[in-house]
């Protein structure tokens, strides 16, 4: 898929959109792929249909007309995905009302899928991580070491024309790739979720455990917007305390998107973790696989603010793929990262031995035995 911004892509190159911030990943993403399959099996009939009536056997004193021709078997879209599959989800901030601005990747998640495709792991890059960028022909850029959110916005560059999301992938994946150890992506995508609170809303909202104290920077308790002024937010904050919670759509993305609170961008990778599966596991409890006009209107809720990039694949296809993974076979795991610099000289971040080595323990298919080495990289609940 080429470029945001046509209309002229199918749905499934248009799945979702927002204006404003990115405040998570990868939820979006999961959910479409299993609701994509979904759809496809809750509206083809075929083996889904109800059986036909058997003919009658034919009478003895009649004599048997010539059987009908075995009807070829519908093939199921996707089924020649095999595992293991790698999956990069990336949430940017567009600022779509500033036609120049160049998206940054404010979230850089990895999906990991086991071979039998039952089972994933799902991390985050810190946005901050110092990395190598590669040198990008199609934007100019020379090549440097700086913040992996920076590697979308130098591989968006036109020229004079309007930065691209998806041209910025490009260098993104590459600099994941080479950071990572991961030869290639097999599925991509990259979203905004200004508009993503409707999902949830769809849903019914979603349920929770706080896991610690946030304080939003960005909205009242009634959900409206706080007031910006002199670059700093002013007014009543809404407070999430800690315990069971049911959220709706605005809650949700509030919640997962602050960073400015105990832990840093390390606690807000975790909570956007936590909200995937809180997702996923709504999803599936409504039954929206059995139900089609329900999984209609997720996809008008969504809109038009995900860009899925596969080559010639479709969320269908990854949705068939994938419909064995489910929230107690999805495992979230945190990579523990510190700074690097000296003083004030803030660089960015770079991850401990232990966060590096799940990473290359996971790429040799031992996830397994080092999570329980260190078990403290699991994410819970």
């Amino acid at each position: 898929m080429t470029g945001t911004g046509s209309d002229e892509r199918p749905i499934w190159q248009r799945l979702t959109t927002g204006r404003g911030p990115l405040v998570l990943i990868a939820a979006a993403v999961v959910v479409v792929l299993l609701i994509g399959g979904a759809v496809f099996a809750a509206t083809r009939g075929g083996d889904d249909a109800a059986p036909a009536q058997a003919a009658p056997s034919p009478s003895p004193t009649t004599r048997p007309t010539e059987s009908a021709p075995t009807p070829t078997p519908t093939v199921q879209p996707g089924a020649d995905i095999k595992g293991p599959l790698d999956i990069l989800l990336v949430g940017v901030d567009t600022r779509v009302s500033v036609p120049s601005w160049e998206p940054h990747a404010d979230a850089v998640l990895i999906l990991h899928v086991t071979e039998n495709l039952d089972r994933g792991y799902l991390y985050s890059l810190p946005r901050d991580l110092l990395v190598d960028i590669p040198a990008f022909k199609k934007s100019g850029y020379s090549g440097g070491r700086t913040k992996l959110t920076h590697a979308m916005s130098y591989g968006s560059r036109r020229g004079k024309a309007k930065p691209s999301a998806t041209q910025g992938y490009e260098l993104l994946r590459q600099t994941v790739s080479r950071y990572t150890g991961i030869k290639d992506f097999d599925a991509g995508a990259i979203l905004n979720f200004g508009g993503f609170d409707r999902l949830v809303d769809e849903l019914g909202g979603i349920d929770m455990y706080v896991d610690q104290q946030v304080v939003s920077k960005h909205r009242q308790p009634n959900g409206k917007l706080r007031t910006l002024r002199g670059g700093d937010y002013v007014g009543p904050q809404a407070t999430y305390n800690p315990g069971n919670r049911h959220f709706v759509g605005w809650q949700a993305i509030d919640y997962a998107r602050q960073r400015y609170t105990a832990g840093g961008d390390y606690t807000r990778q975790r909570h956007q973790q936590q909200l995937i599966k809180a997702i996923l596991a709504k999803a599936l409890a409504n039954g929206l696989p059995t139900d089609a006009a329900a999984i209609e209107r997720l996809f008008k809720a969504l809109g038009d603010s995900v860009d899925f990039i596969a080559g010639e694949r479709t969320p269908i296809d990854f949705g068939f793929a994938l419909s064995k993974l489910r929230p107690a076979t999805l495992t979230l795991v945190s990579l523990p990262g510190s700074g690097v610099g000296k003083g004030s000289a803030y660089r960015g971040e770079q991850l401990t031995a232990a966060g590096r080595g799940f990473i290359t323990a996971l790429n040799a298919g031992r996830a397994d035995t080092y999570l329980r080495a260190n078990p403290t990289l699991v994410v819970k609940r």
